[in-house]
């Protein structure tokens, strides 16, 4: 006899920002660092894309989300907390594995600033070369 799991929480990373979200039943509500979702990113663009992972798997207003990020900035914290809801939302639901892996969700960006290098200007521009 399995028992339904009703409560999940999660890490996702991006860039240099950690995002721990804890995933509950309720009615849909989001708390990002003791603000609402639109208060805390007030782009629609990156609105979207974090409720990306919960349309794909279609539990629109099935769970309550309580979030706590630091580290980054607005995209790179939105970038970890679509990671973070995403491996939540699969310990929720282990047969939804599938549709997440699939759109790229459960994938973590390892994208990051590259250092700059001596004798560089930047981590890949040189000084200007003048041969007179």
């Amino acid at each position: 006899m399995t028992e339904a799991v009703t409560e999940a929480s999660a890490t996702g990373r991006r860039k240099t920002s950690v995002a721990r979200v804890r995933v509950k039943l309720g009615v849909g509500t989001f708390l990002v660092n003791g603000k609402s979702l639109e208060e805390y990113f007030p782009r629609e663009s990156l609105v979207k894309m974090i409720n990306q992972p919960i349309e794909a798997v279609g539990v629109g207003g099935q769970y309550d989300y309580t979030v706590t990020i630091h580290g980054g900035g607005v995209a790179g914290q939105a970038g970890a907390l679509r990671h973070s809801i995403a491996r939540a939302l699969e310990k929720l639901d282990p047969s939804q594995r599938a549709t997440l892996k699939k759109a790229g969700f459960l994938t973590r960006d390892a994208r990051k600033k590259e250092r700059k290098k001596y004798g560089q200007r930047g981590a890949r521009a040189r000084f200007q070369f003048s041969k007179r």
